[in-house]
């Protein structure tokens, strides 16, 4: 829905920035050649649902997406054939992860790059969330604070992996990047809101040995200089970098249901919940549940559950649960 906002309320001009630049190694060989943004959630991917958001958002002027030259062309292609006009690709110098900047050293440089001097919203291009940016934006926008979205992960061991968020009302009385020992399991998603002097403040907290890796890092530096304002909300997110939060996602997308292409063949085949049948694909006198079966795959006589099964896979008479099948792979007979 369309991000309207009255006639007599001011304007907040802001610009965006996606972050899409990471390698997702630990969902190789799914992501090997492709973006894990562009894996498919749904009836869309990951990165879409964010862009349609910052798409509808009339105080959203431009959207910066942010990724490596090593994927550069797969997001010239997908922007090309995308139905969004705000999204410009802007590219960092990396073409493998040993030689990332980091996610703050990477919007420094982008900042510079596009000579950023607005507000600014930045959102994991990962992060499958289920609140309307929107709102969010407009969290931010009432105040001239620096904003964080907040989730409570429901788990300490989970907490310990993001950044720990302590609040008195709506404000940040205290923050923990990756703490060993969290006292809460409320933590900071990757979606920030900064204003226009903010922004100004990443040169600085890098000159001054700030942690070029991650985005919490930054957050607790300002939460000790200033007010930081916290948007929690309920609901889903997933911060998809493993097999396991992917599929999660899917299953809650789906939410039991299935996808099977108009084009797939599907004979003897009994299609169990949450299951993704892309184009192409041949399933035969086989069972799938809570998988993802990738264009053009073929499979005869198979189990496959809790799986991702790659393009132009050929699977016949094997039993598969927890799989990672890359890309044309072929499989008989169990070997």
């Amino acid at each position: 829905m369309k991000k309207d906002l009255p006639d007599d309320v001011d304007l907040r001009v802001m610009k965006a920035v996606v972050l899409a630049g990471g390698y997702a190694t630990r969902l190789w060989p799914i992501t090997k050649d492709r973006p894990k943004m562009f894996l498919p959630v749904g009836d869309t991917t990951v990165i879409d649902r964010i862009f349609a958001d910052l798409e509808d958002d009339d105080r959203i002027e431009e959207v910066y997406v942010s990724t490596n030259e090593r994927f550069a062309d797969d997001f010239r292609e997908h922007l090309a054939d995308s139905p969004f006009d705000k999204p410009t690709l802007s590219v960092e110098d990396t073409t493998g992860e040993d030689e990332k900047f980091g996610v703050m050293g990477a919007l420094a440089q982008l900042v510079d790059r596009e000579d950023v001097d607005d507000d600014l919203v930045v959102v994991a291009g990962d992060n499958l969330i289920s609140f309307d940016v929107s709102e969010f934006v407009d969290f931010f926008a009432e105040s001239d604070d620096p904003a964080i979205a907040a989730y409570d992960v429901g788990s300490y061991e989970r907490a310990k992996s993001y950044g720990l968020v302590e609040l008195e009302g709506d404000e940040v009385i205290d923050f923990q990047e990756k703490p060993e020992d969290p006292n809460s399991t409320l933590v900071s998603i990757a979606c920030y809101a900064y204003p226009r002097e903010v922004v100004g403040d990443i040169d600085t907290y890098l000159a001054e040995d700030g942690n070029p890796d991650e985005p919490g890092w930054f957050v607790q530096w300002l939460q000790e200089r200033q007010s930081v304002r916290a948007y929690t909300f309920e609901g889903a997110w997933f911060d998809i970098g493993t097999p396991e939060s992917y599929l999660d996602a899917v299953a809650w997308m789906l939410d039991g249901d299935s996808i099977v292409a108009d084009d797939a063949v599907v004979e003897n085949t009994t299609i169990g919940d949450n299951v993704h049948v892309l184009p192409g694909a041949e399933l035969v006198n086989s069972t799938v549940d809570n998988s993802v079966i990738f264009p053009n795959a073929t499979l005869r006589d198979c189990d496959v559950r809790n799986s991702i099964i790659d393009e132009d896979t050929v699977l016949e008479s094997i039993d598969f649960s927890g799989a990672l099948v890359g890309a044309h792979t072929t499989i008989e007979n169990g070997s």
